[in-house]
């Protein structure tokens, strides 16, 4: 098969992630004998300084690594959690229906910092300094300021020149949009975490001593009194009105990162790990079950008879997702049985020659589902399972711009970077999106993380911090009973989904940005490597999809009825054969779904790994 690049093999290490930069720094950690986990965190880091607008320093981080030497697989959750204040009466009080996707009332506790602390003192075996430098050194010194970037700049420009002024300080040098490819500095930043990196130091020689510290200075100290002072100030968000937060420094400084197990199935004769309920990750292993129940080992990869059953049960999986996930140290998540065999083959009976309609959760040991008012009043369907009408806009509708990470759609600002801008809004409403990074060693160690969230675009900068504050609480409803409604202390329901597969002797670390779309676009990828014997580039390369007809996760929970946008590489009959099964088929083009990157350990011992080559910005580096 054609690849765009060869899958890279080695012996020493690799890293693949969403920006060539990431990944260069990533590979020099394991060049100076680093591990999997301490370059994984230099290349998180980096990202939040290199693709500002997909990541920062004030959001999210999800991760699962592997330790070669114990079999230890474990996923260290970085997703904050909502504030104490944070009550859906409190918002009703505010007369909002829903939390808005930007500004301070959407702020929960940043949780990309103290999760890749978390893996440094647990895993890593490098001094913090040596890790944190090169972020440093690229927000001091400037790196190129890609396209992406600049769109999203400009889309918000206005917003940030009459509304956010500390966030034109930053993103506006000298009143103007940056130019794409253009050297872009962050000095703010740079002093931030300078100045952490000095408390680290004061606080003594130890390297866990250092990392405590600075801990305690971005939770407790001068970087958490400076967000929770900000906060308190009323800021223009997406509900068209300015609003104070909630989040408080008891909220910052009583916050750690978690370790818990992964959630993981068995699949073609590997685990494939992911994280628990708290992340939308268990719909791909769903998914893998059902896919597995129907015979997907023996089906033509590249037919309309597999795109139309794997968009069917990821139908189902992501009805199942809007019922059942959400915080299970808050809740009771059925999970054990959503991810059953039995009831795996329960829901793959459901998968008809044609394309289904309505929202169609199950019922894992026999509970009755709920869904949000928002989805309409079930009724009768087959078996007397209840089918909930959903929210359906036009093929082409879905997401509105502004809150979350939408995956495509129409880019008003996408046509600007070298013009006037478009679509310009006042509220502050424009794209977010994720980023992604995969690490092996030679040792074995493995690591796959999702980081998103603090996009420059979602929150204003913190005056003298060079970032601004994660919007995750827009995951939460404001109908109260939903295992996802806004609680205190609860984390919001995430899409960021890393994931690992291991099996003897090896195995690799996964994903791909994407909101809802992230377990859908990986699931073409692991079925061409993992049944069709493709290497990890080739699998990357080969033609994705994704349903559009699933419930979207971002406000206002549209979705396009029986949508699906396909590659035109899958080929004419096929995208002719699933309009004829009833799907509302998107052309997407040759080249536009998916983002993702893996790197692993083949079964020979080899090392590789490879990255997306769609937008031009993802790389694999190794040796």
């Amino acid at each position: 098969m054609f690849t765009t690049r060869p899958e890279l093999v080695g012996t020493h290490g690799m890293v693949a992630s969403t920006h060539w930069l990431a990944s260069a720094v990533g590979q020099s950690v394991l060049e100076r004998g680093g591990n999997a986990f301490d370059a994984a965190a230099a290349a998180g880091f980096t990202l939040q300084v290199v693709e500002p607008h997909l990541n920062g320093p004030g959001g999210d981080a999800p991760i699962i690594g592997h330790r070669a030497a114990d079999g230890r697989t474990f996923v260290v959750c970085g997703q904050g959690t909502a504030p104490a204040a944070a009550t859906i009466e409190a918002y009703i009080d505010l007369g909002l229906d829903v939390v808005p996707g930007t500004g301070h009332l959407a702020a929960v506790v940043p949780g990309a910092f103290g999760a890749w602390l978390d893996l440094l003192a647990r895993y890593g075996t490098l001094p913090l300094a040596d890790v944190l430098s090169p972020a440093i050194g690229y927000a001091r010194d400037g790196y190129p300021l890609v396209p992406a970037a600049v769109r999203t700049i400009r889309t918000v420009e206005r917003l940030f020149a009459e509304h956010w002024p500390t966030s034109a300080g930053v993103y506006l040098p000298g009143g103007r949009v940056p130019e794409p490819g253009a050297r872009f500095r962050n000095p703010a930043l740079a002093g931030t975490y300078e100045r952490v990196l000095a408390e680290a130091h004061a606080a003594g020689a130890d390297r866990l001593t250092q990392i405590e510290a600075a801990r305690r200075a971005f939770y407790e100290g001068f970087v958490a009194e400076a967000m929770a002072a900000f906060v308190r100030e009323p800021v223009l968000d997406s509900s068209g009105s300015a609003h104070a937060g909630l989040l408080t420094a008891d909220d910052l400084a009583s916050w750690r990162a978690t370790e818990e197990p992964t959630v993981a199935v068995d699949f073609a004769g590997v685990q494939v790990h992911k994280t628990a309920a708290w992340g939308q990750g268990p719909v791909l292993l769903q998914q893998l079950r059902m896919l597995e129940d129907l015979g997907v080992a023996e089906a033509d990869l590249g037919s309309a008879e597999l795109v139309h059953t794997a968009l069917e049960v990821t139908d189902l999986a992501f009805a199942d997702r809007e019922a059942w996930y959400g915080d299970p140290a808050d809740g009771d998540v059925p999970l054990d049985a959503l991810l059953s065999r039995s009831y795996a083959a329960e829901r793959a009976r459901l998968v008809g020659p044609s394309a289904s309609d309505g929202v169609r959760p199950g019922s894992p040991d026999g509970r009755a589902p709920r869904l949000a008012a928002l989805f309409g009043d079930p009724a009768a369907g087959p078996g007397g399972s209840p089918v909930w009408p959903g929210r359906y806009e036009d093929a082409g509708g879905g997401a509105a711009l502004g809150t979350g990470e939408p995956t495509r759609g129409p880019d008003p600002a996408a046509a600007a970077v070298d013009g006037p801008a478009l679509d310009v809004r006042p509220s502050g409403e424009t794209r977010g999106d994720t980023c992604h990074v995969d690490v092996v060693d030679r040792w074995g160690n493995m690591v796959s993380a999702t980081p998103s969230g603090g996009w420059l675009q979602s929150s204003p900068v913190v005056p003298g911090l060079g970032f601004g504050l994660p919007t995750r609480a827009q995951m939460f409803w404001l109908e109260p009973g939903l295992p996802s409604s806004l609680a205190p202390g609860r984390r919001p329901r995430t899409t960021l989904s890393p994931g690992l597969v291991l099996r003897d002797g090896g195995g690799f670390a996964f994903g791909t940005p994407g909101g809802d779309q992230q377990d859908q676009w990986t699931i073409p990828f692991l079925l061409h490597h993992l049944l069709g014997g493709l290497d990890l580039q080739a699998a990357i390369d080969a033609p994705g999809w994704h349903s559009t007809h699933v419930p979207s996760s971002f406000h206002p929970r549209t979705s396009t009825r029986r949508g699906v946008e396909a590659e035109s590489r899958l080929g004419a009959d096929v995208l002719a054969e699933l309009d004829r099964r009833g799907h509302v088929v998107g052309d997407a083009g040759p080249w536009s779904l998916g983002r993702v990157s893996a790197a692993g350990i083949r079964p020979d011992g080899m090392l590789h790994a490879a990255a997306n080559p769609r937008g031009m910005q993802g790389y694999a580096a190794g040796r």
